[in-house]
């Protein structure tokens, strides 16, 4: 039973920051995988925003680049997102999923319930 757990969103004010963490419980080989974030915001289509390869390489969108990191810890089964200088064109729910190794493509239907983020003054 593959499960993603988001953790970490809330209600900050332009110029915040928050850090989200996203736990995969059911992944043997986690650190042989990439992992990457996406965001839905209300009426939009999901986005891939960042992810992670097995190396540590990692690729942004280029709304998010320069303000985003995305880091993962392989002990934890655990991807995390920093993000620096939210505004309010951050807005959504954000996920995590499995993706496999140098692509964008996602392992299975493994989406969690997501973190909700919102900037606001």
């Amino acid at each position: 039973q593959v499960q993603m757990v988001e953790s970490g969103g809330g209600v900050v004010q332009p110029g915040g920051s928050l850090r989200l963490s996203c736990v995969a419980s059911g992944i043997t080989f986690f650190r042989d995988n990439a992992m990457g974030w996406y965001r839905q915001a209300p009426g939009s289509q999901r986005e891939l925003v960042a992810h992670i390869n097995s190396d540590s390489s990692s690729k942004y969108s280029e709304s998010v680049k320069g303000r985003f990191t995305i880091s993962r810890d392989n002990a934890k089964n655990t991807a995390y997102l920093q993000m620096n200088n939210l505004k309010p064109e951050d807005t959504a729910v954000y996920s995590c999923n499995v993706l496999y190794d140098f692509s964008t493509e996602v392992m299975g239907n493994y989406w969690g319930q997501g973190t909700q983020v919102t900037v606001s003054p």
